[in-house]
């Protein structure tokens, strides 16, 4: 499933729906009958969830208290305290975990009352392990969304809102503004435009956090990820019995992200018979799960992202006119790295200082003629490239700043190349004049800088002799 965190990257879910890499679904099953408590130990245990069992409710409740259960399944019918009494006080101990009642006597007085108290679901006795793995898999999609939530809103000291978009260049800043009066509006689908790695992705979040949904979910799709036969699935959801491996009804990440934000990565990946239906959606907030017979109303902000020219798409006739429209209502196009040069180096700071952190290391910094090696650089892969640049000086580094040394060789062979064939250097003669020793003086900087101080390739550079340099160095006190 082709799920990303807020700001946490790439998180997948196993088999029985658990995020990977994260505390296994702790359940929790109060039964007098032993043989109940037994069954469940023996068959969700071996598949990744951690089962605790209790035979009254006194003793439930304790583990409530110590142990903190994810789902509790909760029979009506113990001694002593009986399962309703018991769902009070539990409850009392922990409003947040998920509570399924088991009954052999299920009455309607019954249902309604758990259901004021907060039961999710029944299930009836004699029970088919099988229909309690569906439900299972309903309400695990539940908690780990839930806990991916009160994850995000328990980092500390880093912005979600347009303040954790670091630049200062015009270019951005408009469009922050206009990013700015979106996130307060009303309006439910934004296309985000730029090339790959210009912080598309980080945007998306930013508007969500800044926007009226940003205690509801946020929910990114990576759309280049999905397998074609699969993505109205996974963003839909699909009823059991809808094809092959449909064994259990599953809600889509529509459904999950209902109230809040959906960003869906690289739209134009998505296969034009789902366009329709998420044209649909948008329209009419409402969808259909695959093999599904009734509407579903959903209330999500869509933030749509792409690198492609999807006007261009259109015209070849890979996506729809009328989706990409509904999507451009409110179009941001975010610039290149080379349009904003004037934020590498408050961007490099706050890489080295976020390496610093990650790798426990304490660099001050970037020398000045490693920037000005970056500064002169194109930046294909723009922000996420400048970040890879600066993780490996990071590491590299054995004092105290990045050098030229710890660059790529790609950023030392452009300097080169630029200042050999003229490439970058746009002189012209301001109207006030200028010495012409300090346009030198510059020049051999600039050669020597680009070279990392090899007088004889400075020298190549400037098409002087060797001696020359030394000669012009000296004059200049180089």
């Amino acid at each position: 499933m082709a799920i990303q965190s807020a700001a946490s990257g790439s998180r997948r879910l196993s088999v029985n729906g658990m995020v990977e890499g994260t505390r296994a679904i702790r359940v929790l099953v109060i039964d007098d009958e032993k043989l109940i408590r037994w069954s469940f130990q023996e068959k969700l245990a071996p598949e990744g969830y951690e089962v605790l069992t209790a035979g009254t409710a006194e003793e439930g409740l304790a583990l409530v208290e110590r142990e903190g259960p994810d789902l509790v399944f909760l029979d009506i019918r113990l001694p002593g305290m009986n399962g309703l009494e018991a769902l009070r006080k539990l409850r009392a101990i922990d409003d947040t975990c998920t509570v399924i009642m088991i009954t052999a006597y299920a009455t309607v007085d019954d249902a309604v009352e758990a259901m004021k108290q907060g039961a999710r679901d029944f299930i009836k006795k004699p029970f088919d392990l099988n229909e309690v793995r569906a439900l299972l898999a309903k309400v695990v999609e539940d908690i780990n969304l839930r806990r991916e939530v009160d994850r995000l809103r328990r980092r500390r000291g880093e912005p979600e809102g347009l303040g954790s978009v670091i630049g200062r260049a015009p270019t951005l800043r408009s469009i922050l503004d206009m990013a700015e009066t979106l996130a307060r509006s009303e309006t439910t689908t934004v296309l985000i435009e730029g090339e790959s790695g210009t912080g598309k992705g980080l945007l998306a979040r930013a508007l969500h956090h800044q926007s009226a949904r940003a205690q509801a979910p946020l929910i990114e799709i990576n759309c280049t990820s999905l397998p074609e036969n699969l993505v109205e699935s996974e963003i839909m959801g699909h009823e059991r019995g809808a094809f092959t491996d449909a064994h259990s009804t599953k809600r889509g990440l529509l459904e999950l992200a209902d109230g809040g934000t959906v960003v869906l990565d690289e739209i134009g990946e998505i296969p034009l018979a789902v366009q329709v239906k998420l044209l649909r959606c948008i329209e009419e907030k409402r969808f259909r799960r695959v093999g599904g017979l009734r509407d579903f109303e959903v209330d999500v902000r869509i933030i749509a992202t792409t690198n492609r020219d999807l006007k261009g798409a259109v015209a070849a006739g890979r996506f729809r006119e009328d989706l990409y429209f509904r999507l451009k209502v409110f179009p941001l196009l975010l610039p290149s790295l080379r349009q904003r040069r004037e934020d590498i180096p408050l961007l490099s700071a706050h890489f080295v200082e976020q390496m610093n952190q990650r790798f426990t290391k304490s660099l001050k910094g970037i020398s000045p003629a490693a920037l000005q090696l970056m500064l002169s650089y194109e930046w294909p892969g723009n922000v996420r490239e400048l970040r890879n640049v600066i993780e490996r000086g990071v590491l590299l580094a054995q004092g105290d700043q990045i050098l030229p040394t710890h660059l790529p060789a790609e950023l030392q062979q452009h300097a080169q190349d630029a200042a050999a064939d003229g490439h970058g250097q746009t002189m012209s003669l301001p109207p006030g004049g200028v010495a012409l020793a300090d346009v030198e003086r510059r020049l051999i900087e600039e050669a020597l800088t680009a070279a990392q101080g090899n007088q004889v390739r400075a020298a190549k550079m400037l098409k002087i002799s060797r001696d020359t340099l030394r000669y012009r160095m000296k004059k200049f006190g180089l």
